[in-house]
């Protein structure tokens, strides 16, 4: 079976702390769970996380989601977001870990991406540089989340026309959210090299398109 890889890149700076950090363990906990529920999601889902903050870390390399354990996810005092180091992170594994296939053998489908911060990228020269890398890459698509009021949409919409705002970063706002990802997920990918575009559901009313 094919694998359908999916990375998400969470914030855990100093202003994730508490509550809104909380509240996405609650989301990702959920959609697990729902992507579980799914017969063709069991079998071909694979899920990476990417944490970033002053450090950047893969907390959990792609693993199957029947085999999922979801990692501890901590969040500093305070810290720069570093976002540029997070998407340099992404591509060095999306190159190691993603199976393009061969002409004999079909590889993975095109993996998803979903990008989520309440801030900037404090390292926005290497943010910048690392957009066009992510770009040359082939992702099903590439969603991003600005969560709360201090987050930023304009570096999000030089990596994806997909950026979506949440106004709260409450338990019930991410779990709106992170439902809406599990039925991305369970759509499903595209064959490599395919250029066709997936459409997006519609979001729930608390995830709002950024235009």
């Amino acid at each position: 079976m094919r694998r359908l890889p999916v990375y998400i890149l969470i914030d855990t700076s100093g202003s994730m702390k508490g509550e809104p950090i909380e509240s996405v363990k609650v989301g990702l906990s959920d959609m697990i769970a729902s992507l579980r529920q799914d017969p063709y999601a069991l079998e071909t889902v694979w899920i990476s996380l990417i944490t970033y903050d002053r450090d950047v870390k893969q907390i959990l390399s792609l693993t199957a989601l029947e085999d999922l354990q979801l990692p501890e996810i901590v969040t500093p005092e305070t810290g720069p977001t570093h976002m540029g180091a997070a998407l340099e992170l992404l591509c060095k594994k999306y190159d190691t870990e993603v199976n393009m296939g061969s002409p004999e053998q079909k590889g993975d489908w095109m993996p998803l991406l979903f990008l989520l911060t309440d801030g900037k990228p404090s390292d926005i020269k290497l943010y910048n540089e690392m957009v066009l890398e992510v770009k040359k890459r082939m992702f099903t698509n590439v969603v991003a989340c600005a969560a709360g009021p201090s987050a930023k949409t304009e570096p999000l919409k030089l990596l994806t026309d997909k950026v979506y705002s949440l106004e709260t970063m409450d338990p019930t706002t991410f779990g709106k959210f992170f439902s809406w990802v599990t039925i991305q997920v369970t759509g499903g990918g595209k064959t490599m090299g395919v250029t066709d575009t997936i459409d997006l559901p519609d979001p729930p009313a608390e995830v709002n398109l950024v235009l």
